[in-house]
């Protein structure tokens, strides 16, 4: 299976404005972003050999960009609504 990345621009298309405008506008949700591209930047790492990672950690690693993730399309949903 091919590494990727995981970009916010292309996990949620139909929201490219809002998130522009959310991270220009809004500290926390860019801090937020910042976040989720830092944590999905170390598992691609880990991922493909550069970082060594055990399984647990990687797994960790997982579920915070998930979380992050989930914080993020709330905030690009209140946006647009």
């Amino acid at each position: 299976m091919p590494l990727e990345h995981h970009p916010l621009h292309r996990e949620f298309p139909q929201y490219q404005n809002q998130l522009r405008a959310l991270m220009q506008a809004d500290a926390k949700f860019s801090r937020l972003v910042e976040e989720y591209q830092a944590i999905d930047q170390r598992i691609y790492d880990a991922e493909d050999g550069r970082q060594p990672l055990d399984d647990q950690a990687l797994q960790g690693l997982k579920l915070q960009r998930v979380n992050l993730k989930d914080q993020i399309v709330r905030r690009l949903q209140q946006s647009g609504a």
